[in-house]
């Protein structure tokens, strides 16, 4: 099984609607793309100096499954969205 696993600092402004979006957006791409095993979305409440505003935890069966995801349309969407509204991200993929 293949984890994938991002975090996103959002910019300030409209910072809680595009939080809130986002999560949807993220969420809704677990009836769109197939390869996607699972996927859960939460929105950080800690709000310390070191957190993230967002993080994103998704599996797949395979290395090539979430190739084929990091390519899907759906995906890209959310992605061109994503990138207009956060600071910065950070990833880690893993294989267990």
């Amino acid at each position: 099984m293949i984890v994938h696993i991002v975090m996103f600092k959002f910019k300030d402004e409209n910072k809680q609607e595009n939080l809130l979006v986002v999560k949807s957006k993220l969420e809704e791409l677990q009836s769109k793309i197939p390869m996607l095993e699972k996927m859960e979305v939460g929105i950080d409440f800690n709000q310390s100096e070191r957190a993230f505003d967002l993080s994103l935890y998704s599996t797949f069966a395979t290395k090539e499954d979430l190739k084929a995801y990091a390519v899907h349309p759906a995906h890209l969407e959310v992605v061109e969205l994503i990138k207009k509204v956060t600071e910065v991200s950070k990833v880690v993929d893993y294989e267990l």
